[in-house]
């Protein structure tokens, strides 16, 4: 495997920004009373996917790298709630939260697979 010279060489990294950009596109259609509530929760959650996968790939060890690959999982399980949550409160359509559901599905296979493909923290 080349080694990656930058974070936005990463496919995942790509996935995830176009996650956070749809998930920034879908929210703007929400209630105004949600802006500082659900907006703002799935906002900070798409973001953080990306963000994550950045700074790890940055980072200077392996093992920093997989914790922050890790937390970008938990923004990713965290995104799958609010989208549900919006859903279900009748602000996200269901052709909207499945095509969210399924990029999240997507990233979080994706992740998985590099942490597979990393060397063993042994």
């Amino acid at each position: 495997m080349e080694k990656v010279r930058n974070f936005r060489e990463l496919i995942v990294w790509q996935r995830a920004m176009e996650l956070t950009k749809q998930s920034y596109k879908f929210s703007s259609t929400f209630p105004k009373e949600e802006l500082f509530g659900l907006v703002s929760q799935i906002r900070r959650a798409a973001v953080s996917v990306a963000a994550n996968i950045a700074e790890g790939q940055a980072r200077n060890t392996t093992g920093e790298f997989r914790q922050f690959l890790g937390i970008s999982r938990g923004s990713l399980a965290e995104l799958e709630t609010l989208v549900i949550l919006a859903q279900q409160l009748g602000f996200l359509d269901d052709e909207k939260s499945h095509l969210l559901l399924g990029q999240a599905e997507e990233i979080n296979k994706m992740i998985h697979g590099l942490l597979k493909s990393l060397p063993s923290p042994h």
